[in-house]
């Protein structure tokens, strides 16, 4: 497949397996993902599905005992596989950059945030400290901190939660890069603070032209934003296409299944639907398609044979033996 120069992120093959004591276990398998520039996709899925182990590998982040490998991972026209580890550290921030959903945990709590946001200018475009300052307030008022120029000499501690999230996003633009990947952004802020958060996110990237990759469990999320979707579970994609055709023509169970569990008006008064069981953990994966023991459409064949990625619709793909009947229920329904 061809490079086209409108791609910000081309991902083919992408497998990341951490090394245990009882061996090897599979995180991310076989993972395809393309982010277009001014595009913004969500991967979705619960906890331990690989979102996050994919996401630091695409930046080169992953842990020591972790193997990564890929066909193919390229930011624009760069291909960072061959690229040595020092210039991909010089990529991180300038070009790519990430933002964590531990904000206290991932800015520094000893320097204060006009010192973390002029560390970018003064390490990657060797800006004078005074220019490095003013370009830092003016990022903090670009992502909506109250009093920019007053509150740069401020600690991370001395932020809410809400702001200390709003400053790691300003790190993440300060050098306009081309792609941002957002990792659970909105995690353990509340409702109105992650409407905040989400439409900042949104009006940033449609004003600078980024690719935005969000990493996130919550389907509301995803309907407010996201431009396309890509789900997984269990390390592999199971369904992806455009956020307004995969949300209300779900063509897997596994989406058909969280979308059921999202809380409607009309359902007030009455139990919520959950997904029955858990997860498979990475090491203990049931035979056939990963989701049989929790779908309450499987058939025998679900139980032995895992059913591959395949096209069911224009831009749409589906790993499920039954994507075409579930896909069939949805426009019916």
């Amino acid at each position: 497949m061809r490079h086209s120069p409108d791609t910000a992120l081309q991902v083919r093959g992408l497998s990341v397996t951490f090394g245990t004591r009882r061996g090897p276990v599979p995180a991310v398998v076989d993972l395809d993902l393309d982010v277009g520039r001014g595009e913004l996709v969500a991967l979705l899925g619960e906890s331990g599905s690989g979102k996050s182990a994919a996401a630091r590998a695409m930046m080169g982040l992953s842990a020591g005992n972790a193997t990564v490998h890929a066909q193919r991972l390229r930011l624009g026209d760069t291909d960072l596989l061959d690229l040595p580890e020092r210039q991909r550290r010089e990529l991180r921030g300038s070009r790519m950059s990430m933002v964590f959903q531990d904000a206290l945990s991932a800015l520094n709590p000893v320097l204060s945030i006009g010192d973390q946001l002029g560390e970018l200018f003064r390490e990657h475009r060797e800006t004078s400290r005074r220019r490095a300052r003013a370009a830092a307030v003016e990022l903090l008022g670009q992502v909506g901190i109250p009093d920019p120029a007053g509150r740069i000499g401020d600690y991370p501690h001395q932020f809410s939660g809400g702001m200390r999230q709003r400053i790691l996003i300003a790190m993440a633009i300060a050098l306009r890069p081309e792609l941002v990947i957002a990792d659970e952004p909105t995690t353990a802020l509340d409702v109105t603070v992650q409407a905040q958060i989400l439409e900042l996110l949104d009006s940033l990237r449609r004003e600078l032209d980024m690719a935005v990759l969000l990493i996130t469990h919550d389907l509301g999320v995803v309907s407010e934003v996201a431009d396309r979707v890509v789900v997984m579970y269990a390390g592999r994609v199971v369904e992806s296409g455009s956020a307004d055709d995969l949300l209300t023509r779900p063509a897997h169970p596994y989406t058909e299944a969280l979308l059921r569990s999202v809380p409607q008006v009309e359902q007030r008064g009455r139990e919520l639907y959950a997904i029955p069981g858990s997860p498979p953990t990475p090491g203990n994966q049931p035979s056939g398609c990963p989701f049989h023991p929790r779908c309450a459409r499987a058939v025998d064949r679900c139980r032995t044979e895992r059913p591959p990625l395949t096209t069911v619709s224009a831009g749409r793909a589906s790993a499920c033996h039954l994507a075409k009947e579930v896909l069939h229920a949805a426009v019916i329904g």
